[in-house]
């Protein structure tokens, strides 16, 4: 705060000055214009200038010798030195005359002036030696009220506060304000007063209507009374802390002076013995013993108030409480947890399988048996996490669960160093010495989910984490000494493997959840999510009975999902129905039927996948998988006159867009074949659009979805309404086989589809399809094109148009 500005009393300062009030009629006048850096001066206001310009010292003793008048502008640049041009000039300023002027020794001119009034510049009559302009004087606007009356108590309030919280402000300042009969003028002596920016000050100066400049200094002033409340609390806090740390050594010393003269030890002497009590009774490795040796020795040499105290202390907690050598024995009744895991699960028979020769393995060759790293990979809601708490249930071990979903430093894995202030272990070894013991069931959950930026790639500090060679030696930053993981059974989860990098997918045994089929989700419905929710709801006592009916409604219409959640949370809101109704004194909810569900869950949510009503020409339907399962994909083409374009859109990606110019490439390449005239491509645009628009779709299992829509169109042959494809084509019509295959399946059984057009090199991936979706659906294997047209391309009929090329250009209906 520049207090040097404050106003100085006529009195005080010189007694020439004539307090006489500018005049408002008065035309416009020429005047020299003098640029001030940083500083704007209003009118009645006596302020100090400071001019180093020798263009402003010139024009300076040019208005003072010749009598001329002075207009003080500020300039927009406050940075440069350089005399500023006219165009960086404000256009209002203030009319200004010297009380005293004194030339420095240094070459500059100091100079006392008082403000007259604001004045606008007209035009510039002259730009050199220095800037001089037409300039007219600005006249206030003032209406006395009741309003403005107490905008000014408000204001002259403020800054009775402003001057008691700022030391800065002497109290002459409020007395000074106080005595202002004019509110236009208070606006004005308070402005100088407070720290303000430049432009806020010039906003200020340019405001002539009095009530409103007074509002805007209010706004200011109460601005500048919170930053000063701010900073007097800060000051308080900083010395409340000072005085604290001052008083509660004082009164250590004193503890620490009575304890020795009763020989009493310490706090900290306690601590210390304490500590070495732990060490004494721990059985650690060699390495881990050295080195807790060396920190005791350490922290026992320190001074009790040494900040390295806390760092040394909380090191020893970590190396004193991890499960450096306790085991937990392992219960390997295979068929004890072949029961456990079929009493908490159903289905996922893979899995199973694998940890019961697990099992089976330590039991036959304990000393053997290596570390095993497992990754369960399915979508959202199939299991993973929850299997992996009936493993550690059936093993007898201890459970241990981390989440590394948006997990994107390396230190969270592998800590920090110990350099660093508030370091810590990574995740690894906090949960380590959470689980208590040496051989836990580790989950790392989400593994598909972790990130990377400039701290470093976790993934790849996984790597030894994850690999049976490398964990027994793991090293934490944090911990500076190995730690063993190789009796830990780690098991990761992922809904999909893409985002994993190889290395890591490589130490790894991969285990797939597949989404459940709709007999299963009814299974696990009957089994565990009603049971469940009618135990969470409270009603034990009068349980409703769900029909099969309303489970397959509920699975179709009010889910859409590959595992279980979402029916789970369905069944829980028809549950808190139920007890509602028994808190009203309603009668119970007996049954559970397909009529109820719209009755309490509103209608259907998801319409039941369906296939069209009649055969059609140019439109197929192909199957694709997603994260929630298996979906149709009709591929529809239309056949327009034009230049040959082929128009793609549905939003494809770059691998499903170049399927379908593998399509049209063996199409063309069979027209002679098909009786389709070749020249009719250069004729006719194709466009082929996949419904669905918003969601995006990609991969190359439409391509023979693709070619046998672009055949039906080309020839006006329908194809089979009740017949789906899947399968990647290549440019000699060969099919190659896809992923996915089991949601494919089963979607198409929802749809009641009657024949699946399958590649042949897929019959590997059958056995794991269950029986009775193999049963009802009919399945082709193929291996090229041609079989797949004989099979979903029906017989032209006999109304139809000729293929194109002979009898003009078909449309896909």
């Amino acid at each position: 705060m520049n207090w040097e500005n404050f106003p100085l009393t006529p009195d005080d300062l010189f007694g020439d000055f004539v307090d006489t009030p500018p005049d408002e009629d008065e035309g416009p006048f020429e005047a020299i214009i003098l640029p001030i850096r940083d500083l704007v001066v209003y009118p009645q206001m006596v302020t100090p200038l400071y001019l180093g310009r020798e263009t402003a010292i010139h024009a300076l003793e040019i208005a003072i010798q010749e009598d001329w008048p002075l207009v003080v502008v500020a300039q927009h640049n406050t940075e440069t030195d350089e005399y500023p041009e006219v165009e960086d000039l404000y256009e209002i300023g203030t009319e200004v005359i010297v009380a005293r002027s004194i030339r420095l020794p240094d070459g500059s001119s100091s100079a006392i002036v008082q403000g007259i009034q604001r004045v606008k510049i007209l035009e510039y009559t002259q730009r050199t030696p220095y800037p001089m302009a037409n300039v007219i004087a600005l006249p206030e606007t003032f209406e006395e009220s009741a309003h403005v009356e107490a905008l000014t108590r408000a204001v002259l309030t403020m800054l009775e506060k402003a001057v008691e919280m700022n030391q800065a402000l002497p109290e002459e300042a409020y007395i000074y304000a106080m005595n202002v009969s004019d509110p236009g003028q208070l606006a004005d002596v308070i402005a100088q007063m407070i720290n303000l920016t430049l432009e806020v000050r010039q906003d200020l100066l340019e405001t002539l209507d009095t009530t409103e400049r007074l509002q805007k200094i209010s706004a200011h002033l109460a601005r500048e009374l919170d930053v000063l409340e701010l900073e007097n609390q800060i000051h308080t806090n900083v010395q409340k802390e000072v005085d604290k740390s001052q008083r509660e050594y004082f009164l250590r010393e004193q503890l620490r002076a009575i304890q020795h003269e009763l020989g009493e030890t310490d706090v900290f002497t306690r601590d210390v013995a304490q500590l070495q009590e732990e060490f004494a009774a721990l059985e650690l490795p060699d390495a881990a013993r050295k080195q807790v040796e060396e920190e005791l020795a350490r922290l026992a040499m320190m001074p009790a108030m040494a900040p390295e105290v806390a760092i040394v202390r909380t090191y020893l907690d970590w190396l004193l409480h991890l499960p450096w050598t306790k085991i937990t024995e392992d219960n390997l009744d295979i068929k004890n947890a072949a029961q456990v895991l079929e009493s908490r699960h159903y289905g996922l028979s893979k899995a199973k399988e694998r940890i019961l020769e697990y099992i089976a393995v330590r039991r036959m060759a304990p000393e053997k048996s290596r570390s095993t790293i497992l990754c369960f990979v399915g979508p959202p809601g199939t299991g993973k996490t929850s299997l992996g708490r009936s493993i550690a249930e059936a093993l007898g071990r201890a459970f241990v669960r981390v989440s590394l979903g948006g997990v994107r430093d390396e230190a969270e894995i592998r800590g920090h160093r110990r350099t660093y202030i508030g370091a810590m272990p990574g995740r690894i070894i906090q949960t380590m010495r959470r689980a208590g013991t040496l051989n836990p069931v580790f989950m790392l959950d989400e593994i598909d989910k972790l990130g990377q930026d400039f701290r470093g790639d976790p993934s790849s500090a996984l790597l030894e984490v994850l690999d049976p060679e490398q964990n027994h030696d793991f090293s934490d930053h944090y911990l500076e000494i190995s730690y063993d993981l190789s009796k830990v059974l780690f098991i990761t989860t992922a809904n999909i493997l893409d985002p994993i990098p190889p290395a890591l997918q490589d130490r790894m045994e991969v285990i797939e959840f597949p989404g459940y089929t709709e007999e299963e989700k009814i299974e696990i419905a009957k089994r565990f999510l009603i049971p469940r929710q009618v135990e969470l709801n409270g009603l034990e006592a009068h349980p409703p009975h769900f029909l099969d009916s309303a489970l397959h409604t509920l699975i179709r219409q009010y889910t859409y999902e590959a595992g279980v959640r979402n029916l789970e949370r369905e069944i829980g809101s028809l549950c808190r129905k139920a007890t509602r109704r028994l808190a009203e004194d309603k009668r119970p909810l007996t049954t559970v039927s397909a009529k109820t569900l719209e009755k309490y869950l509103g209608p259907p949510r998801y319409l039941s996948d369906h296939l069209e009503q009649q055969d059609q020409v140019g439109l197929a339907m192909g199957l694709a998988w997603t994260p929630n399962g298996g979906d149709l994909l009709p591929v529809e083409v239309a056949l327009i006159p034009g230049k040959g374009a082929l128009i793609l859109t549905g939003q494809l990606g770059e691998v499903m867009q170049e399927s379908a110019q593998a399509a049209l490439t063996y199409l063309r390449s069979q027209a002679g074949a098909w009786g389709i005239d070749p020249e009719v491509f250069e004729k006719t645009d194709i466009h082929i659009h996949l419904p669905e628009g918003a969601i995006p779709k990609d991969g190359p299992s439409g391509g023979i979805t693709m070619a046998v829509a672009l055949f039906s169109a080309f020839t006006g042959r329908p194809v089979r309404r009740d017949v789906a494809l899947t399968g990647e084509i290549t440019l000699r019509g060969r099919i190659l086989p896809v992923g996915g295959l089991k949601e494919k399946l089963l979607t198409a059984h929802r749809a009641n589809v009657q024949k699946v057009i399958l590649p042949a090199r897929n019959a590997k991936d059958l056995p794991e399809i269950p029986r009775n979706i193999l049963k009802k659906l009919n399945l082709v294997l193929v291996e090229s094109m041609e079989t797949a047209l004989e099979e979903t391309l029906l017989p032209l009929p006999e109304s139809a148009a000729e293929p194109v090329g002979e009898g003009g250009i078909a449309a896909g209906q």
